[in-house]
């Protein structure tokens, strides 16, 4: 019997979007698999939240193709089994929180049993107040229970876009602890945040978007690398050189040395080869580069190419405005003599 190949949770291919003369989404195209945590992830203006909403049908792309959970985004019935937390959002103040989760229960058309309600509550931290009135809430109350609305119809992919941006850091490590809970059940995850530690400790991949374009889109390891080595090192011989460089590729500041390790993971042997030959041992110092530090990079690298393409093209537009003032001038010129030449002819006769 042939294998069945499960579709991914989210799909989109060459999305994009215009309001007016600016290019908000501009090609955008990715995947996200079923229980996977995805990290959207970009500076302000970057097309984040335009992504999100092309994908939920809040908004119609100018471009592109959009596939949820196997079934194509233009179909109502393929949000069915989607839950969404948007950035900005506000709750009937009057209502309690189970009054809240229990219209938007009604509104999804989703058979959700009470005991599912107040579960969905309890896992957002909110059991003790599911009777108060949402009113009353702090700000970041309000965010855990749009929370428990997005999970309430337990769907099997999860849009969040800031979801811990009013939370406190217990907050965030409840929510940290709750997306990996809902990556064990094969629950999909599509996380758009600022606060880039918190993408590090979840998602599986990361999608960096920059004017409306993917700059950057693969796994942690892909994109942050191999692991750094920081080490304090006195009596560097030459051979001791040779077998840093070995290693991986090395950088030397005084005594501090940082070798990007290439192949090597034995740690201990490379420190002992060293000490064998000699070389004072002061600091040994495991890391690796940060996931902002890479998304730095990345966003400077595109700045400086826009940068120099923008550059490039002013040199050009003056090059062609100086041609074409040269060309006028020289026509201008060229009249200016024929005119005098014959004034002079018209004089002498």
């Amino acid at each position: 019997m042939a294998e069945v190949i499960e579709s991914p949770a989210v799909w989109c291919s060459g999305l994009r979007k215009r309001y007016r003369k600016r290019v908000a989404v501009d090609g955008v195209s990715f995947t996200a698999r079923r229980g996977e945590v995805m990290g959207l992830l970009g500076p302000n203006g970057a097309g984040k939240t335009s992504v999100i909403k092309m994908l939920l049908g809040l908004v119609r792309p100018d471009a592109g193709e959009v596939m949820l959970l196997g079934r194509p985004a233009t179909e109502p019935g393929s949000r069915a089994r989607v839950g969404y937390l948007p950035e900005l959002f506000r709750y009937q103040p009057w209502l309690t929180a189970a009054e809240v989760l229990d219209l938007h229960v009604r509104l999804a058309g989703a058979a959700v049993p009470a005991a599912d309600r107040r579960e969905c509550l309890g896992l957002v931290g909110l059991a003790d107040r599911a009777g108060d009135r949402v009113g009353g809430f702090s700000k970041g109350m309000q965010q855990r229970l749009g929370l428990a609305v997005a999970l309430v119809a337990r769907p099997e992919l999860v849009v969040l876009d800031e979801p811990t941006s009013a939370l406190d850091p217990l907050g965030r490590a409840d929510v940290r602890d709750l997306l990996l809970s809902l990556k064990a059940r094969g629950v999909a995850v599509l996380l758009n945040s600022h606060l880039i530690g918190e993408v590090e400790r979840v998602c599986d991949r990361v999608v960096i978007l920059d004017h409306g374009r993917v700059v950057a889109d693969g796994t942690l390891a892909e994109l942050l690398g191999g692991q750094e080595l920081r080490l304090r090192l006195d009596d560097v011989g030459e051979a001791a050189e040779k077998r840093l460089a070995a290693a991986g590729v090395v950088t030397r500041e005084g005594d501090h040395f940082v070798v990007a390790l290439a192949g090597e993971r034995d740690v201990p042997e490379l420190v002992a080869d060293l000490v064998g030959l000699g070389v004072r041992v002061h600091a040994v110092e495991p890391g690796r580069v940060s996931l902002e530090e890479r998304l730095l990079d990345i966003l400077r690298g595109e700045h400086g190419s826009a940068a120099g393409v923008d550059q490039r093209a002013a040199q050009e537009d003056v090059a062609r405005a100086a041609g074409r003032d040269r060309r006028s001038f020289e026509e201008s010129a060229a009249g200016a003599a024929g005119g005098d030449r014959r004034s002079a002819e018209e004089g002498s006769a």
